[in-house]
């Protein structure tokens, strides 16, 4: 695994967390639940890009 997908991970997470206590502290609540569902949604867009190429680099080597 990248480094790169590491980091960019790991950037969106903290980028979150702080939006979600500012949002949270100014009392939106909600806003503050949708940006971090937001948050999840797009780590998950930028895993399953990766874990396709996985599961195609897995079929090639054993030929299935």
């Amino acid at each position: 695994m990248e480094a790169e997908l590491i980091f960019k991970t790991a950037g969106i997470g903290i980028a979150v967390a702080v939006a979600y206590v500012v949002l949270s502290k100014s009392g939106r609540d909600e806003m503050a639940m949708l940006l971090s569902l937001c948050g999840v949604v797009v780590i998950l867009l930028m895993i399953v890009g990766r874990l396709s190429e996985l599961f195609t680099f897995i079929r090639t080597s054993f030929g299935l």
